[in-house]
């Protein structure tokens, strides 16, 4: 199984979830401590986005700004241009259980596929309320397309955008879906079942359909090929691996980002670089209507 050296490009954060691509560099939340920052490979941190905690995926969106989920799904303009306003796509509703939204992805036609919380994550590790999967179409309307998942975490699309991977982390799955031409899915089927102690959290896919799973607690991340096939490992010496993003001009920089949980501090979570062989696809742009 092909092994990985990782090099660290910034300490010293909270929670660290939703790493996306942008042409200005890779952006990351900061879940804990607040804000969505902008870090160069040098080190270089710039708080692009201010405040908001709680943040669980991002994603660019076509008219500036960041997607961003949480309390609720929202656009929000960046520190430093002409429009910092926050524009919301959809509200939480917790009389019907949804008390908030994790991680999200993007189609190639820009529609946002979110899932939702029936529980605060952090405070009810063993609750059973299981969340929905949402479809935002470009006109803004909201449909489920699935359900039953317990706690929602890493979404992506195959290359061709056939199959849609999804992580359920209390059930220690990846699921994945067939999508159709409307956006529609799929029966849900399982595509890898990750071992004890290795509950699956963001995931990211490849050009070849490998899929990349981080595994939080475990310190690693797991590389799966399109046939479920455990190819490659990663190691960053850090216990909490929450999510991950390929980057770089050539897309083969894959960025691996953790929280702090398992060291002695609060603010011990990282953000580390390894190069890989096969690029990753292209961070696709949100065009929900604003």
């Amino acid at each position: 199984m092909r092994t990985y050296e990782v090099d660290l490009v910034s300490t010293g954060h909270g929670l660290l979830e939703g790493p996306v691509w942008t042409p200005e560099g890779l952006v990351v939340a900061d879940a804990t401590a607040g804000g969505v920052l902008r870090v160069s490979d040098s080190g270089l941190v710039e708080t692009v986005i201010e405040h908001r905690r709680g943040i669980g995926g991002m994603a660019v969106h076509a008219a500036g700004g960041l997607v961003i989920s949480g309390r609720n799904v929202a656009v929000k303009g960046l520190v430093g241009t002409e429009d910092t306003s926050t524009h919301v796509l959809k509200e939480n509703d917790p009389d019907h259980g949804i008390v908030g939204y994790n991680d999200l992805t993007v189609d190639a036609h820009g529609r946002l596929y979110v899932g939702s919380l029936a529980f605060v994550a952090s405070e009810s590790r063993d609750a059973d309320k299981p969340g929905q999967l949402f479809c935002i179409e470009l006109d803004g309307r909201a449909r489920v397309v699935a359900d039953d998942i317990l706690l929602t975490n890493g979404l992506g699309f195959s290359p061709d955008g056939s199959l849609l991977y999804h992580a359920d982390t209390l059930r220690s799955s990846v699921n994945v879906y067939d999508v159709d031409g409307s956006g529609d899915l799929g029966a849900k089927r399982t595509f890898v079942t990750t071992g004890a102690g290795q509950h699956p959290d963001g995931l990211a896919v490849d050009a070849a359909g490998n899929v990349w799973v981080a595994l939080p607690h475990s310190g690693q991340v797991g590389c799966f090929s399109a046939a479920g096939e455990h190819v490659a490992s990663i190691e960053i010496g850090v216990p909490m691996v929450t999510s991950l993003a390929f980057g770089g001009d050539d897309l083969r920089d894959l960025y691996i980002v953790s929280g702090s949980e398992g060291l002695d501090t609060e603010r011990g979570a990282g953000i580390f670089k390894t190069r890989v062989e096969t690029p990753g696809l292209p961070a696709a742009v949100c065009r929900v209507a604003l």
